[in-house]
């Protein structure tokens, strides 16, 4: 076939068909697709479009300040330094990158190169180790219009060095983040904690609540903690417009502005802490010169307000520097901390579960009074050991067993006859025996485990405090059941005994011990502790004011739970339930006042010019520790010391325990530092009545 043309078309007809013919399903193809985007996923794309084009900026809040009762600051923010670099905003001349480079090297100590950024070493800001020239390219290949951190924390000096050459090195800069100061440092950090990165188990959620990871810290012991939600605040959000390379280029959307955390005030004095502490730590220090080896090493001392449980001075020594935790928690200082036996990152004041030796006869005390066990004014005979024969069971024979005095090593006759106050002055054991467990005909029946229980838990033994911490624990107050359960064997008359003077299986922290005395300083009423004072907003307004919280009172409140006088099946409850006479905490108090005025406090408590009441412990222990050194002779083992007291004795305004692990004896080592406290909280209330206009 020829054209017009004379050129003769050798295509054939079908091919130009099948051609024009794959054209056209093409161009349908390429219609379908274009309508199905343009038309039927109209919305899905624009809103990706949208997405592109949009960038949300999260914006830092600042965190709550911790202060104390008289508005010293124990956690603040403080500005940190950090050298960064915009990527896109370097000269295009590599020899000027370079000269930036090697100044920013000198300035921060970072290596100009260092390590290729991989699965490897991946980058992590602040603790990665790569080079400046790593840091930016990575910084360049992932958003070049953000700023990258080059160095964390740096100096003022470096800052405003940096800043200074600024137009001198374009693209470099300072971004100033706020990061924890703890002024009181080690003082306080039992108390107030520290931050951390977000938890990894806990990321989600914290995302979810508007956090940043690698850039929002959280609480993660003490104050800082327990108080999370109230300090932390809420970030603020930036909904912007971008372009391709990751550049702002407009708000899209009215920001929402960071809403600040609120201030919270202790009801810690740190006056009273710091000559809590430097009590503490010097009556240690001075045993161990004693001794002519490092024997005590560790202690609480605890100072509360009985009438309100507000917590006065909190120390649990030793502790941590938690200003080391600021900026990041050095791995190395972590371990260390975890490896020490005496595990400073536990406020030991609240967590340690600990035998409270003679101090829970306080507890003996009452519950004898009340259920009629013995009147203050009865005579009981107190030789200085008591050969029982103990039994396990109804119809038990039983075997003899023995249980000592304390002071049977060098009085072996004892106290002889000594009444209700005067057993509470002495701390005599075999007395307290008898009335927890009971003794012949002298004294039957005696309290019984089951009271004993009982009246524990009514003055803060067995249960949480209630304070705002953490770490606290419960303690141990048991009964035959849970012997049974743990040591497969029924509760025995040995077992009532050593409970009633504070050993055997009973555990107590010494906010627990504190607790107990302060009730009965209070009347009865147990105020639950606190350590917060109040909570305020930036400007000063009170949100929630002090508002003391009471238990309650066991001469009104009926909390003493009545039982069957049989513990051999267990502590099994009638359903009554009673209150504690009033007469009985006057009676208890007034032994306590006679440890200070005759009994085993009289030496250390001779020259205070307050009176005040009061009760020793010594309270023996085997740990793994003590075992490990061979310390866990049978008859012998070591103790810790304790000694509570409150002053003044008729209106009492402050209580304090102090604990010395392996410290011997109550009266000699613990004493004196519960007397020293107490002089130094009435020296600081003379000084602060002399400065009030």
């Amino acid at each position: 076939m020829k054209s017009a043309s004379g050129i003769q078309n050798t295509v054939q007809t079908w091919r130009i068909t099948f051609f024009v013919g794959v054209v056209v399903v093409v161009f349908l193809i390429y219609v379908a697709r274009l309508f199905q985007m343009q038309v039927v996923e109209y919305d899905e794309w624009l809103l990706q479009a949208n997405d592109n084009r949009t960038s949300e900026i999260n914006l830092q809040t600042q965190r709550g300040i911790i202060y104390d009762r008289n508005g010293y600051i124990l956690a603040s923010n403080a500005p940190s330094y950090n050298v960064v670099v915009i990527p896109a905003d370097l000269p295009d001349d590599m020899g000027e990158v370079q000269m930036i480079y090697r100044e920013l090297s000198k300035l921060t100590g970072v290596p100009v190169s260092l390590n290729e950024i991989s699965d490897e070493y991946p980058y992590v800001e602040c603790t990665s180790p790569h080079g400046v020239t790593e840091i930016v390219t990575y910084g360049e290949t992932t958003a070049p219009f953000s700023p990258v951190t080059v160095a964390c924390d740096v100096k003022r000096e470096v800052a405003i060095v940096v800043q200074e050459n600024a137009s001198v090195w374009p693209g470099t800069g300072i971004e100033v983040k706020p990061v924890r100061d703890y002024p009181t440092g080690s003082l306080t950090a039992a108390l107030v904690g520290f931050l951390g990165p977000l938890p990894a188990s806990e990321e989600a959620a914290y995302i979810d609540l508007g956090f940043v990871p690698n850039r929002d810290k959280v609480g993660y012991a003490g104050v800082e903690l327990y108080f999370q939600d109230i300090l932390a605040g809420s970030n603020g959000l930036r909904v912007v417009e971008v372009d391709g390379a990751g550049q702002v280029i407009r708000d899209l959307a009215p920001p929402v502005l960071p809403t600040p955390g609120l201030n919270i005030h202790l009801t810690i004095d740190t006056r009273l802490q710091q000559a809590t502490e430097s009590i503490l730590i010097n009556e240690l220090d001075l045993w161990n010169r004693y001794f002519g080896e490092l024997r005590f090493t560790s202690g609480v001392v605890i100072a509360m307000n009985p009438t309100t449980g507000e917590i006065l001075a909190m120390v649990s020594y030793p502790t941590y520097e938690n200003n080391r935790m600021a900026e990041l928690i050095p791995a190395y200082y972590y371990e260390q901390l975890l490896l020490d036996a005496r595990n400073p990152l536990l406020n030991h004041a609240v967590g340690a579960e600990l035998p409270a030796g003679s101090v829970f006869k306080l507890v003996t005390a009452v519950g004898a009074l009340n259920e009629g066990v013995v009147t203050p004014d009865q005579i009981i005979e107190t030789p200085g050991k008591l050969d029982v024969t103990e039994r396990f069971y109804a119809n038990d024979p039983g075997k003899a067993r023995e249980f000592v005095d304390w002071v049977y090593k060098t009085t072996p006759g004892g106290f002889g006859q000594l009444d209700f106050w005067h057993a509470v002055a002495n701390s005599s054991n075999v007395y307290f025996y008898k009335l927890g467990g009971g003794y012949l005909d002298e004294v039957n029946p005696g309290l019984g485990i089951c009271r004993l229980g009982t009246y524990a838990r009514a003055l803060g033994y067995g249960l949480k405090p209630g304070i705002e911490l953490w770490d606290t624990a419960d303690g141990l107050i048991p009964d035959p059941t849970y012997k049974r359960i743990n040591q497969g064997e029924s509760w025995s008359t040995g077992d009532t005994y050593i409970m009633s003077v504070g050993q055997g299986y009973a555990l107590a922290t010494p906010l627990q011990v504190l607790m107990s005395a302060a009730t009965i300083a209070n009347d009865g009423k147990l105020m639950e502790p606190t350590i917060l004072r109040d909570i305020v907003d930036g400007e000063g307004n009170v949100v929630q004011p002090f508002s003391p919280t009471m238990r309650w009172d066991l001469t009104v409140d009926p909390v003493i739970q009545g039982y069957e006088d049989n513990t051999i099946r267990g502590c099994v409850e009638t359903g009554e339930m009673s209150t504690v006479a009033p007469w009985v905490f006057d009676e208890v108090r007034l032994g306590m006042r006679l440890a200070v005025t005759e009994g085993t406090l009289l030496e250390q408590f001779r020259t205070m010019g307050v009176a005040a009441a009061g009760k020793t412990g010594t309270a023996e222990y085997c740990d793994k520790y003590a075992d490990a050194r061979g310390l866990c002779i049978p008859g012998s083992w070591p103790s810790h010391a304790w000694t509570v007291a409150f002053a003044p004795y008729n209106t009492p305004e402050i209580a304090v325990v102090a604990f010395v692990y392996n410290g011997s004896e109550g009266s000699s080592v613990a004493g004196p530092i519960v007397r020293r406290v107490l002089e130094a909280y009435f020296e600081l209330k003379a000084v602060d009545s002399a400065l009030a206009p």
